[in-house]
């Protein structure tokens, strides 16, 4: 049995504080209902690569596998819920955030639909601590020239910070609701027609020795140059001159130091005005 597991539920994952709800899972064996030292670990670990400041609330919710009584699993799974919620207490997690505690008891599998049943039963011996974030503003990371939409008084050098620009984790690939931001940049730039802007791609958390991510449509390490062409590409269908835009990856050489979930991202440079 593993000892834990901990999947990052994220809807999409290119500019994770976009994300207003995270789920993080922790498992259990079999009959366990107190939270192991590694399992602990592992949590603070999670919560260190969060922005804190913007947790809003917590609910925690326990669940068991199908085997045994009823009255049994539901308390199995209550006591689940209040060990994680103890733990994540005794880390620094403020009480009255935690909003919900629950045990939601069993949950059933169909066996003759499942391929790997003990497989199954064992995703199902979890905590879910599902954390609901503060709406994010970009003016927040209070850094000089970084704004969330282009300003009337813009000037050269000017970092429009995209942060509703949403990719599939490892995707270059634009999402509907990443267009619908791009038309709202779109009507900025046809309001102001003297501005031309670099588009730049951004990705966090590759090891030292990568420079750029792997972008799973293509297989190559070139994530953030693809996001940002992608981007650059879609403004051109919507009437923009190429002549005003240009593009560029930057892999992870232009960390914002303001965590690793910041630096995700795609920026508008004002280039010229």
């Amino acid at each position: 049995m593993k000892k834990l597991v901990f999947a990052l539920l994220l809807l999409s994952t290119f500019l994770g504080f976009s994300q207003e709800q995270t789920v993080h899972s922790i498992y259990f064996d079999t009959d366990v209902r107190e939270i192991k030292q590694l399992q602990s670990e592992a949590v603070v670990h999670f919560l260190s690569l969060i922005d804190t400041t913007r947790l809003e609330s917590v609910s925690i919710y326990g669940y068991c596998d199908d085997v045994g009584k009823v009255d049994y699993n539901y308390k199995l799974s209550q006591d689940r819920a209040n060990s994680v919620k103890n733990m994540l207490v005794k880390k620094g997690v403020k009480y009255k955030i935690i909003v919900k505690i629950e045990g939601k008891g069993k949950v059933m599998i169909d066996e003759d639909l499942e391929e790997n049943v003990p497989e199954a039963r064992s995703k199902n011996r979890r905590v879910d601590v599902v954390l609901n974030f503060k709406p994010f503003v970009v003016e927040d990371l209070n850094i000089p020239g970084l704004y969330s939409t282009i300003r009337k008084n813009a000037q050269e050098g000017d970092r429009i910070y995209l942060d509703k620009l949403l990719f599939d984790a490892g995707s270059s690939k634009l999402k509907e609701s990443s267009k619908k931001e791009l038309d709202k940049i779109t009507i900025l730039l046809k309001r102001y027609p003297k501005i031309n802007v670099e588009i730049q791609g951004h990705v966090c958390c590759t090891p030292t020795f990568h420079k750029e991510a792997i972008d799973s449509g293509t297989r190559k390490r070139e994530l953030s140059k693809n996001r940002a062409e992608r981007v650059y590409k879609y403004l051109l269908t919507r009437g923009i001159s190429k002549t005003r835009l240009t593009f560029k990856g930057y892999g992870n050489t232009q960390p914002l130091n303001k965590g690793s979930e910041y630096d995700r991202r795609v920026e508008l440079v004002i280039t010229k005005i």
